[in-house]
C-alpha cells in the first residue's frame, strides 16, 4: 500500500472522527445515525493512522506531495 493521504487530510480526518464521536457520546445523535458516525469517525481514525485511503485509488487522488 502507497500512502496517498498526507498531513493536512490526515489531521482533518482526526478532528472530524474526534467531534463525531463526541457527539455520539454526548447522545447528541443516537440511534441508527448515530452508529453510522460511530463507524465513519473509526474509518477516518484508521485511514489517517496508515496514511492510505482506498476511496482515493481508483481516482488517482493524492493528498501527499512527498516523492
Amino acid at each position: 500500500m502507497k500512502q496517498n493521504i498526507g498531513k493536512g487530510d490526515r489531521v482533518i480526518r482526526l478532528i472530524l472522527a474526534i467531534i463525531m464521536t463526541g457527539l455520539f457520546l454526548g447522545k447528541v445523535v443516537t440511534g441508527t445515525f448515530g452508529l453510522i458516525l460511530v463507524i465513519l469517525s473509526a474509518v477516518f481514525l484508521l485511514t489517517s493512522l496508515i496514511k492510505f485511503c482506498p476511496i482515493y485509488l481508483p481516482f488517482g487522488i493524492k493528498t501527499n506531495h512527498k516523492k
